[in-house]
C-alpha cells in the first residue's frame, strides 16, 4: 500500500513546486523538450471545440516509458498535478489543464509503430501514434483497424484507449476497448505495468488493460497498446436513405442490422441537421428534394460484402416495413466519400455558427428517436435563436446534440435530464471529463462510484493525474 503525500494548497508553494519539478523534468527529457513560454503553451490550454480553456505552469514532451514513469515519480515528490494529452480531440474538457499548479505532459513523442503481427492479426502502437498513421500502416500488411475517427489525422491511439473511443464502426467491431489486447502503462505510484503479449486468453487476475481502458487518464498514463486488428471489408456499398420520421430511421437501422451480417456502419441525421449541412456547405442533397424537403431523417449504411453486396443491400431495403422515400447508392470509392462528407460535416459545419456545446450521449434504442425530437423542440422553445444539430451512430444507440447559442449548465440539464429519465448515458465516447462531472452521480450509483473512487486511490494516491477528471 503507497502512503499518499500531503501539500498545503497555497498558490505561492504550488508554483515553487512546479518549479522544481521541472527542473527535475528538463534532466529527464531535455530541455527542449520542457516547453514554459506562454506562446508554447497556448495550443495546450484551449480544446478544439474551444469551450474549454485552462491554464498550465508548463509542458513536458517524454520520449520513452522510462521518461514517463521519471515524470511520475518527480510529480509526486513535488506534488504537482499531471495533465496527459495527446492529440487534444476530446470533447469534454478531459485534456486540459485547468491551473498554473498543473503540468501538461504530451504524450505525442511516444510515436514507436511495431511491425504488423500477421499471423495474430495484432500490432502494437505507441500512445502518440494518431490514428491515421496506424490506419495507414497496418492497411499496407492487407489489415484494418477497426476504429475510425472523423478525427482520424489528430486523435491518437494513447488518448483513444483513455476514452474508449467509439466512432464509425462500432456497430459491427466495437469500441476501442473491444481493440485493445493489452497495454503498456505507469501508473500514479510511478510503476510501469506491461502486458503486451496480445494473448487473446488470459484469465490470470484482473484485466489491467480494460481498467485503463476509459479512465480518462486518472489511474495511469498508457504509453503502448496491443491493438486487435481485422480483415479489409471487402467490397463496399454506401447508401443514403430519405425517411419520413426519426422513428423509422430507427427501425430501418435495427431491421437492416439484423438482416445483413455485413452492416459496416448505420449512422443517422435528423432533416434539420441534413438540410443545414447541405445549404452550409453548398451541396446538394442527394436525397430528399431541396433544402426545404420534407424528410423528417437521413440514415446512411455501409454494407461490406467478399462480392459487391448492392445486390443484398437493394433486396433488404425492399423489405423495410417502413417507405424509403428516396435512395442514393454508392459503391465507388469517391462517390461513397461523397456521401460519408453529409455525416461527416456535421460538427464542421455546427463550429461556423460559434462555440458548440456538445453532448455525446447512448439512449436505448426504443428510446432514441422520441429523445432526439424533444430534445430539439425543448432548445428551440428556450433559445430560440440557437442552432442544433442531431446525428449520430444510430446502430449503438449514440447520439450527438451539437448546440450553438445557448445557455451552460442549462442546456446541460435539459438535455442530459432528458437522457437519464430515459435510461441513457451521459457519455457514450468522450467520457465524463469536467463537462458532465457533476451529471455523474445522476448516472452512477454511490456505490459505483466509491468504487472507482477506491481504485483511484489504490493505483493514484496522491491524486497527481488528471485531478479534478471522471470523479466528482
Amino acid at each position: 500500500m503507497v502512503t499518499p503525500r500531503k501539500f498545503p494548497n497555497d498558490p505561492v508553494l504550488a508554483a515553487k513546486r512546479v518549479e522544481a519539478f521541472l527542473a527535475v523534468a528538463r534532466d529527464v527529457v531535455g530541455p527542449r523538450h520542457v516547453l514554459t513560454d506562454d506562446a508554447d503553451l497556448a495550443g495546450y490550454t484551449v480544446d478544439w471545440t474551444r469551450r474549454w480553456t485552462g491554464a498550465a505552469g508548463g509542458a513536458v514532451r517524454p520520449g520513452s516509458t522510462d521518461e514517463v514513469a521519471a515524470l511520475i515519480m518527480a510529480a509526486r515528490e513535488h506534488g504537482v498535478e499531471l495533465v496527459p494529452q495527446g492529440g487534444n480531440t476530446g470533447l469534454v474538457g478531459g485534456a486540459v489543464p485547468r491551473a498554473a499548479r498543473q503540468v501538461v505532459v504530451d504524450l505525442r513523442r511516444l510515436d514507436d509503430l511495431s511491425p504488423v503481427d500477421t499471423l495474430a492479426s495484432q500490432v502494437t502502437a505507441g500512445a502518440g501514434v494518431t490514428l491515421g498513421r496506424l490506419q495507414a500502416h497496418v492497411e499496407a500488411a492487407g489489415l484494418r483497424f477497426g476504429v475510425d475517427l472523423g478525427a482520424r489525422d489528430s486523435a491518437t491511439i494513447g488518448g483513444m484507449v483513455a476514452t474508449n473511443a467509439g466512432g464509425l464502426h462500432v456497430v459491427h467491431y466495437g469500441s476501442m476497448r473491444a481493440q485493445v489486447v493489452g497495454v503498456e502503462a505507469v501508473l500514479g505510484t510511478g510503476e510501469v505495468v506491461s502486458r503486451l503479449s496480445g494473448l487473446v486468453k488470459d484469465n490470470t487476475g484482473y484485466d489491467l488493460a480494460q481498467l485503463l481502458c476509459g479512465s480518462e487518464g486518472t489511474l495511469g498514463l498508457v504509453t503502448r497498446a496491443r491493438l486487435r486488428l481485422v480483415p479489409p471489408p471487402g467490397e463496399l456499398v454506401t447508401a443514403l436513405l430519405a425517411l419520413a420520421t426519426l422513428d423509422e430511421a430507427v427501425a430501418a437501422a435495427a431491421a437492416l442490422r439484423r438482416w445483413l451480417p455485413g452492416v459496416h456502419a448505420l449512422e443517422v441525421m435528423d432533416g434539420d441537421s441534413m438540410r443545414l449541412v447541405a445549404s452550409s456547405t453548398g451541396s446538394p442533397m442527394p436525397v430528399g428534394g431541396d433544402v426545404d424537403g420534407d424528410a423528417g431523417a437521413f440514415l446512411l449504411v455501409e454494407v461490406a460484402g467478399p462480392a459487391d453486396p448492392t445486390d443484398t443491400l437493394a433486396a433488404a431495403l425492399t423489405e423495410l416495413e417502413v417507405e424509403v422515400l428516396e435512395a442514393a447508392v454508392a459503391t465507388s470509392r469517391p462517390d461513397r466519400a461523397r456521401l460519408w462528407r453529409f455525416r461527416e460535416a456535421h460538427p464542421e459545419v455546427a463550429a461556423t455558427f460559434g462555440v458548440v456545446h456538445k453532448y455525446d450521449v447512448t439512449l436505448p434504442t426504443a428510446a432514441l428517436a422520441d429523445f432526439c425530437v424533444e430534445a430539439r423542440a425543448s432548445i428551440q422553445a428556450r433559445w430560440p435563436g440557437s442552432t442544433t444539430l442531431i446525428y449520430g451512430h444510430v446502430g449503438d444507440g449514440n447520439v450527438h446534440v451539437n448546440t450553438v447559442e445557448a445557455g451552460e449548465e442549462e442546456l446541460d440539464d435539459l438535455v442530459l435530464g432528458l437522457v437519464v429519465a430515459r435510461g441513457g448515458s451521459i457519455s457514450a465516447e468522450h467520457g465524463v471529463g469536467v463537462a458532465k462531472l457533476r451529471w455523474l452521480p445522476r448516472d452512477r450509483s454511490a456505490a459505483e462510484i466509491e468504487a472507482m473512487r477506491a481504485i483511484k486511490g489504490a493505483l493514484d494516491p496522491d491524486d497527481i493525474l488528471n485531478p479534478g477528471i471522471l470523479l466528482p
